[in-house]
C-alpha cells in the first residue's frame, strides 16, 4: 500500500437528485468543499453549471475550469485532468445526479488519482441507490445493482424473470433503473413476468417534495396504472420468496 502524495485532493462530490435547496439535502461540509473548488471534472457541464449555480459560490462560475468527462479519452487526458491535484490545487468530480462512480461515470479518473499518490475524498450526499434500498424493507445484506435492463419487452421480460431466479435462490435483492419516459412500461413488466408473491418496490423522485415509495407484491403491480410514474426518476427493487401483507401495498409519500 503507497501512501498518498503531499499534493490536492479529488473530492468525489455528490450532486442533487432534482431540484430542491442544496442545504435540504448536502450537509455543510460537502457544501463548504465544493464552494471551494475550482477545478471541475464534470458529466455535464450544462448540468454542473446549474448545480454550482445554487451553491451561492464567491467567484463567478466563469472562473471555474470544468471538464466533461466525455473529453477524457485516455492517460493523457487523465493526466490533464490531474493536473491541477499534482500542483496542489483540490479537484472535484461530480456527475449529473447523485454520486459519481456509482451507476455514473467517474471511476476511470478516480483509478488515475490512486495511481497517482492523490488522496482521493467521497463526501456525504444523496445516492438514489441506497435511499431507495433503506426505504424499501428488502434484504440489505445482499443485495447487486443492474442499471439498465433490456429496452425490448421480451428481452426485459426474460431479464426480470432471471433476476427473480436469483433473488429466490440467493435471497438476494435486485436492484435496477430505467429511463423515466418508460417507467410505466417497466412496471407493466414487473407486474406481468414476476410471480405474484415477489416483493417489488418503486422509489421515485427521491429526496424532493414529491418522492413516492411504494412497496408492494407484483399481484398489485399487475393491478395498477404504472402511468403515475411516467417521467419521474425512479429506482426499482425486487426480492423474491418474501410476502407483504395481503392485498395490503406499502406507502410512502414525503410530506
Amino acid at each position: 500500500m503507497t501512501e498518498a502524495s503531499p499534493g490536492g485532493n479529488l473530492y468525489v462530490v455528490p450532486n442533487l437528485l432534482g431540484t430542491i435547496a442544496p442545504v435540504d439535502v448536502l450537509p455543510r461540509r460537502t457544501l463548504d468543499v465544493a464552494r471551494n473548488l475550482r477545478d471541475w471534472v464534470v458529466e455535464t457541464p450544462k448540468a454542473a453549471r446549474a448545480f454550482l449555480a445554487s451553491l451561492d459560490l464567491p467567484v463567478p462560475i466563469a472562473r471555474l475550469a470544468i471538464t466533461p468527462i466525455s473529453a477524457i479519452t485516455g492517460s493523457d487526458e487523465l493526466a490533464a485532468a490531474l493536473a491541477p491535484a499534482r500542483d496542489g490545487r483540490d479537484v472535484g468530480l461530480l456527475s449529473d445526479a447523485g454520486c459519481p462512480g456509482v451507476a455514473d461515470p467517474g471511476a476511470a479518473l478516480v483509478a488515475a488519482a490512486h495511481a497517482a499518490r492523490l488522496r482521493v475524498v467521497p463526501l456525504v450526499g444523496p445516492s438514489a441507490i441506497l435511499l431507495a434500498l433503506m426505504a424499501a424493507g428488502l434484504d440489505g445484506q445482499r443485495f447487486a445493482f443492474h442499471g439498465y435492463l433490456p429496452v425490448a419487452r421480451d428481452a426485459r421480460s426474460a431479464a426480470l424473470r432471471t433476476l427473480e431466479v436469483r433473488s429466490r435462490e440467493q435471497q438476494e435483492t435486485q436492484i435496477f433503473i430505467e429511463t423515466p419516459y418508460r417507467n410505466a412500461a417497466m412496471i407493466a413488466a414487473l407486474g406481468e413476468s414476476l410471480a405474484s408473491a415477489t416483493i417489488v418496490c418503486v422509489a421515485a423522485d427521491l429526496t424532493l417534495a414529491s418522492e413516492e415509495i411504494v412497496r408492494a407484491d407484483a399481484a398489485f403491480w399487475r393491478r395498477s396504472d404504472g402511468r403515475r410514474f411516467d417521467r419521474r426518476p425512479a429506482i426499482f427493487l425486487l426480492l423474491a420468496g418474501t410476502r407483504a401483507a395481503p392485498g395490503v401495498p406499502g406507502r410512502a409519500r414525503k410530506r
